[in-house]
């Protein structure tokens, strides 16, 4: 394929990325066909197609978009063997907050997967990917805070799985209440008070 091909090609895949994303957010995922999506990319229901198997595919690759960035965060925050991996995982957890309340697009894309989506049969494939990425993170939170807990001579008072899904929850609920009113609070300075007295109940504050 010449080279403009394949960039056109991948102009049309961000434009149609960019449709769904706004009309995801104005109209709901259940409420916007393929073709609302083609039209408002200037595109065709061909196109589309071409690019994705079906809607679940498409929202798949534009959630994707934001959060490849912040799953890569997380993973880099398992540090080498034998450090504290623990000030790694805290500074991707507070960058998570800090882009969704300062970046549009990851706001949007996060309003989007959290209140206008409903996992009907036909987004099954959603599901799968929501509940395959929050259980690689939740794995890798539960290495880095018994690496930690190792690394300060320190024992989790309960097991390393429950405190992973509990700080999962704490950051994945306070960006939901966010997402509500973002007026309401900070994100990112609740989220930090949050985050660091959990580690503290955790024994692994300081």
């Amino acid at each position: 394929m010449p080279r403009r091909t394949k960039e056109e090609a991948q102009a049309t895949r961000q434009s149609l990325l960019d449709a769904a994303e706004r009309l995801f957010q104005a109209q709901g995922v259940s409420g916007t066909s393929l073709q609302d999506i083609a039209t408002a990319a200037g595109a065709t229901r061909g196109a589309v197609y071409w690019h994705f198997k079906d809607k679940a595919d498409l929202f798949n690759a534009m959630m994707e978009r934001v959060t490849l960035p912040l799953e890569d965060a997380l993973e880099q925050a398992s540090g080498a063997p034998g450090e504290d991996p623990l000030p790694q995982l805290r500074a991707a957890l507070l960058a998570a907050l800090r882009r969704t309340a300062t970046d549009a697009q990851t706001r949007r894309v996060f309003e989007v997967a959290t209140q206008k989506v409903e996992y009907t049969h036909a987004l099954g494939k959603v599901r799968q990917r929501h509940l395959a990425v929050r259980g690689h993170s939740v794995v890798q939170m539960k290495q880095a805070l018994q690496r930690s807990a190792l690394a300060r001579g320190r024992r989790l008072p309960m097991p390393a799985i429950a405190a992973a899904r509990g700080l999962h929850a704490l950051v994945a609920g306070l960006i939901q209440d966010w997402l509500l009113d973002p007026g309401e609070f900070q994100l990112e300075a609740a989220g930090r008070q949050a985050i660091d007295a959990y580690l503290a109940g955790l024994g692994l504050g300081g």
